[in-house]
């Protein structure tokens, strides 16, 4: 399934912008909270099994299988929805996918509350508690992964930045090129930087919980916002 064009009236480069700051926030948790480990950005996870394949202190497989397997189940779930709502008017399958991320990030809150307001909770209970985190947060950004690659809005994926920035440096007039799309991809960049400030500050301060709830509110809004829009009125085309 693509999107309607996103022309200049079009919401959806904002909505993704607001995805990539959720983005920042989701790598705060994961990286700062949940350990080695990345639910957002799935080449780190590579890098990861890689130190933890030979042995290196600190690098464990299980969470990053974890998070790669989960990740993958949430892309697959996100392309077969895409393929089932091709036809109907966007704004359904926005608040649909919208909806479904959103209760993934709010049942990983309610777990990490059993064990982030609690200090006497056990070591095997804290470390199942942050396994089924790492497994919503993951089945959460595949899907969103998933749902944002049918869309097909240009330099926005809204978790990875390695093409974006080499987009910025390849396209820019210094190399010859003409700044295409310069301000969208500076603005990617900028929204993952913010995302992540506010997240560590969040989980260094309060723990998991507000950063989880924090990232579903800002992902349910701003898609409830996108699809008042008209142009979230036609159909998606398969």
């Amino acid at each position: 399934m693509s999107a309607p064009a996103a022309s200049g009236t079009s919401p959806l480069p904002w909505l993704l912008l607001l995805l990539s700051v959720t983005t920042g926030l989701v790598d705060a948790i994961s990286i700062l909270g949940l350990g080695k480990v990345f639910t957002a950005n799935m080449t780190g996870n590579i890098v990861f099994l890689g130190f933890a394949a030979v042995g290196t202190p600190g690098f464990l497989v299980v969470p990053a299988v974890t998070a790669l397997a989960s990740f993958l189940t949430g892309a697959l779930i996100a392309g077969r929805l895409g393929r089932t709502l091709a036809g109907r008017p966007m704004r359904h399958w926005l608040l649909a996918s919208a909806l479904f991320e959103t209760s993934l990030f709010w049942i990983a809150a309610v777990v990490a509350a059993g064990f982030d307001t609690d200090p006497n909770v056990g070591e095997q209970s804290r470390a199942f508690g942050i396994y089924a985190i790492i497994a919503l947060t993951g089945f959460a950004m595949g899907f969103r992964n998933g749902t944002v690659r049918q869309l097909k809005v240009p330099d926005l994926t809204t978790t990875v930045l390695t093409l974006t920035l080499t987009g910025v440096a390849a396209d820019s007039s210094l190399a010859g090129g003409a700044n295409i799309n310069l301000g969208r991809r500076l603005a990617s960049v900028a929204a993952i930087f913010l995302g992540a400030a506010i997240g560590a500050v969040m989980v260094m301060q309060s723990g998991l919980v507000l950063p989880l709830v924090v990232v579903g509110a800002l992902v349910l809004a701003g898609t409830a916002v996108c699809a008042l829009h008209p142009v979230a009125a036609a159909p998606a085309a398969a």
